[in-house]
């Protein structure tokens, strides 16, 4: 070999070795929350490992949490659209896929629908064939709230007042308690919350002034972020309370109604799967949870002097003791 060959070779070489290691692909993660160890997204990781997905190995995931607080949503969507995201993922609420949405119309966004109705709300066209670059799950809380309001008068079948959680992101809920209550004859005494921060304290005390019987919680960001303060000034309150998902059991509500939300994020991992591998959004029909987890507290029932009838025990998925 010539000197002349050498140094091409050598060149030649060097070149390879300088480039860039292959692109992985990433999935940005927009989200209402406050931390990523938080649930339920270990378990939306969980659920991409399990199909071959490991994070700084084959792929990025880049998390961008609002920490509660919904303004910051736009801005962490568009930082998220910058870094080149291959799909993007928005989480639970109504103003993250909005804030998704906004910031592209490109970008294959997977959403999971917790407290909002994709249809009702016009984001997609279907639930067969959505259209656009939006696909993802979706928990229809209308029909949810009917049943919540059912269990809810069978753990207090005295109550004639029931009082109702709202606010702007579950005026569908709202509007489907009303019409379970006529159906029911029960009065429902609505709780609105018009903008943070919410008076949890002064709702339920208005709520125990006017005689409500029990109290129901719809599904929204805010009330699932304030979860622990709701609980617990419902059970100071002695107001028998139905919450709108198990975390809310969890964190010593006495009884909730609803799609595990463990199960529900890491319904969205094979949808982010085919995208990376080249499907569609528009091509991928938005799936519903087909079973739901009703928990009962016994502690907090014990609490508050509430006996859960034994029909409503039988029908528990968990009882907490």
């Amino acid at each position: 070999m010539t000197i002349v060959t050498l140094a091409v070779a050598t060149m030649m070489a060097a070149a390879v070795h300088a480039q860039p290691a292959s692109k992985l692909p990433v999935i940005g993660i927009l989200a209402t929350g406050q931390q990523r160890t938080a649930p339920p997204y270990p378990a939306l990781e969980r659920a991409l490992r399990g199909l071959g997905f490991v994070d700084g190995q084959n792929v990025r995931i880049v998390f961008r949490m609002a920490e509660g607080q919904i303004e910051r949503l736009p801005g962490l969507a568009a930082e998220l659209v910058r870094a080149n995201v291959d799909v993007l993922v928005a989480g639970g609420t109504l103003p993250s896929l909005e804030a998704a949405r906004r910031a592209s119309s490109v970008v294959p966004i997977v959403m999971i629908a917790v407290d909002f109705d994709p249809l009702a709300t016009k984001v997609v066209s279907s639930l067969n064939r959505p259209g656009g670059n939006i696909t993802g799950v979706f928990v229809r809380q209308i029909e949810l709230t009917a049943k919540r309001m059912e269990i809810l008068k069978e753990i207090a079948p005295k109550a004639r007042r029931i009082a109702i959680l709202s606010d702007p992101f579950t005026v569908d809920q709202l509007k489907m308690a009303e019409s379970t209550a006529r159906s029911l004859g029960l009065h429902l005494q609505p709780l609105e919350f018009r903008k943070p921060p919410y008076d949890y304290a002064a709702a339920f005390a208005t709520a125990a002034k006017e005689r409500a019987g029990a109290a129901l919680v719809t599904v929204g960001p805010l009330f699932f972020r304030d979860r622990a303060r709701v609980v617990e000034i419902a059970l100071q309150q002695r107001i028998p309370t139905m919450f709108p998902l198990p975390e809310f059991a969890d964190a010593g509500g006495l009884i909730a109604y609803g799609a595990n939300l463990d199960v529900t994020f890491a319904s969205a991992a094979p949808y982010i799967d085919k995208i990376l591998k080249g499907v569609k959004p528009a091509d991928l029909p938005i799936e519903q949870p087909k079973s739901f987890e009703l928990v009962v507290n016994m502690k907090s029932a014990k609490a508050i002097g509430v006996t859960i009838p034994p029909s409503v025990l039988l029908r528990a998925d968990r009882v907490i003791e």
